[in-house]
């Protein structure tokens, strides 16, 4: 299990747990920390899409993570807007900010050297 996790790029490490985490915060958020309504709320289910990405992030699938990182924009949305709330929400947020930004930086930081690869390769082609 070891071996595998050591030949994972460091960037793609922090943006999957960045996203688990993230949906960690939003179910616990939303159940039982400071849910909208008694009981929890619907809003819960705001989670679920970061569950989609998870498995793509953890395998390096890049098509993946380019979408992924335009997703985790809408949670750092969030955060910047619940962060004007007073009590727990307001710590939600700010944990919410944190872990939207780092795998944000983290997905762009795996994307750069494939990119610039991929560009060098068409210019290549169109040379050639």
């Amino acid at each position: 299990m070891f071996k595998n996790l050591l030949d994972k790029n460091p960037y793609q490490l922090l943006a999957t747990a960045a996203f688990i985490d993230l949906f960690i915060l939003c179910v616990c958020w939303e159940w039982f920390i400071s849910p909208l309504r008694p009981n929890g709320s619907w809003l819960i289910l705001k989670g679920i899409p970061l569950l989609f990405a998870i498995p793509g992030l953890w395998k390096g699938k890049v098509y993946t993570m380019q979408w992924a990182s335009m997703l985790i924009l809408l949670y750092l949305t969030e955060g910047l807007v619940r962060i004007l709330e007073t009590g727990a929400n307001f710590w939600l947020a700010v944990v919410e900010i944190i872990l939207a930004t780092t795998g944000f930086i983290c997905l762009l930081m795996y994307l750069k050297p494939i990119k610039k690869e991929a560009k060098a390769k068409k210019k290549l082609q169109a040379e050639g």
